[in-house]
């Protein structure tokens, strides 16, 4: 990473202030680097829970990728040497959100044999509460 470099260079040369300027936008891509991984599981998480609802049924496959889209969200979140989280909760619920349209874009290809779209499925499901379902599994983990 050439910003490490960089740091480095500053802080022999004495430019504190540069080296901290840099540390601190290292900081911002480590932490939008955990934000996308924690959305990108997020979705998966989400597009399950959305097959469960609308087909009314689950298979092993889609409790094992809940389980593990709840075990790498907790993990990425979790900061272990500084101690809590990248994300609270209300970033949490922000990146549910983020995170809805494209797991029940995905869920309509792969929901009902997709014969639903994307409205059609909303509308047969509960938004919601599939929403709260996902921050509670993850809260609770």
């Amino acid at each position: 990473m050439e910003e490490l470099y960089e740091i480095r260079s500053c802080i022999e040369q004495g430019r504190y202030a540069e080296a901290l300027n840099l540390l601190g936008e290292v900081e911002e891509m480590s932490k939008d680097d955990k934000i996308s991984k924690i959305e990108s599981y997020l979705e998966i998480l989400l597009l399950h829970l959305i097959k469960q609802q609308a087909e009314k049924r689950t298979t092993r496959s889609w409790d094992v990728s809940i389980q593990n889209a709840i075990d790498r969200i907790s993990y990425t979140n979790r900061r272990r040497k500084a101690g809590g989280f990248y994300l609270g909760r209300k970033e949490l619920e922000e990146t549910i959100e983020d995170a809805w349209p494209l797991a029940l874009r995905r869920a309509s290809l792969e929901t009902l044999e997709g014969r639903h779209d994307e409205s059609e499925l909303a509308r047969m499901i509960g938004e919601k509460q599939i929403k709260e379902k996902a921050l509670e599994m993850i809260q609770s983990d």
